[in-house]
């Protein structure tokens, strides 16, 4: 009988111990579901894919769920957003998209789709520079030759990007119509296509991220001719700031994570601070760094106001250009 009752109050003792280390600070309930994605709308092998992994990868360690990367190219990243927007609010499904994210409202519209009324804002990744990237045998000394020339001959000049209405595409359009030129656009199913189309001659110029066309310069593969940064990017000095030559031109891209509209307070508030913790994570920080990257990880509300500020600029330049969805 004494055995009985020792053995009772040490597994009493134990379910105590336990529930006081569920309870305790630092301390959180598995995440609702066993297994989540982190839906990119674009196809495999662009600019968000590496940070997005990683990502991945560290909410899986912390959340006790398997985070999964799923890309999901078309209608210049609606239709993966578009997808996130109708998920159910669980904790299933997620967001990480470039700029874009601005740009679908006004060009996409028979997406009925619309970031801030549909999508519960995470946080800005990171800030990132674009690049203005042509071929080692190009015509273009350099930017203020690009500009001549294209100046003296409206539209012989062709440019990529990874769809009509991505991030890239109103890149070159705003620099376009900035510096009072006409560039032809040839759209493809990704910024990687479009900088294969460099090589080969198909197109004359392409701009893109930095983890995108910093390597191609950086290995000698290429050469860029400006950044869309007000300024001069460190890693890259001898390269100008477009605005050197196009005042008041600055375009730099920058990744952001959401969840579907609704997501219970306590979901997101945990994302948001595991997000938040990876601003000291040295991959992420490393692998943005070598794209002369800024990580940001800021929350919910800078977020919500980038929106807000990158939606108008766009719309702007998406009705005065008269720039139209495939």
């Amino acid at each position: 009988m004494q055995r009985r009752h020792i053995l009772a109050a040490t597994a009493a003792l134990a379910a105590g111990a336990g529930r006081a280390a569920a309870q305790a600070p630092g301390a959180a309930e598995p995440w609702p579901v066993r297994q989540a994605r982190i839906i990119i709308p674009f196809a495999a092998g662009g600019p968000q894919d590496i940070p997005a992994r990683i990502i991945a990868d560290r909410l899986s360690q912390r959340l006790g769920a398997t985070f999964v990367v799923e890309n999901r190219a078309g209608a210049g990243g609606g239709l993966g957003a578009q997808a996130v927007a109708r998920a159910a609010p669980d904790g299933a499904t997620l967001l990480f998209i470039s700029a874009a994210i601005s740009i679908l409202p006004t060009l996409q519209p028979n997406l009925n789709f619309d970031p801030i009324r549909d999508l519960e804002p995470l946080s800005i990744v990171c800030d990132l520079p674009a690049g203005l990237l042509v071929r080692n045998e190009s015509r273009f000394a350099n930017l203020a030759d690009l500009l001549a020339q294209a100046r003296a001959n409206p539209g012989r000049f062709t440019y990529g990007s990874g769809g009509v209405g991505s991030a890239n595409h109103l890149t070159t359009a705003l620099f376009a119509a900035m510096a009072g030129i006409e560039l032809t656009h040839v759209p493809y199913r990704g910024v990687s296509q479009a900088v294969n189309a460099i090589y080969s001659g198909e197109i004359d110029l392409v701009f893109g991220s930095s983890i995108e066309v910093l390597p191609h310069a950086q290995q000698g593969r290429g050469r860029l001719l400006g950044v869309t940064t007000a300024e001069r990017v460190a890693l890259v000095p001898d390269v100008p700031a477009i605005a050197e030559q196009v005042p008041g031109y600055a375009a730099p891209n920058f990744f952001s994570m959401y969840a579907p509209k609704g997501l219970p307070p306590a979901l997101r508030d945990r994302l948001v601070a595991e997000l938040a913790l990876m601003r000291d994570d040295a991959q992420l920080k490393d692998r943005l760094a070598s794209a002369a990257g800024i990580i940001r990880l800021d929350g919910p509300a800078v977020l919500t106001a980038r929106l807000h500020e990158e939606i108008a600029k766009w719309r702007g330049l998406v009705q005065a250009a008269g720039i139209r969805p495939e």
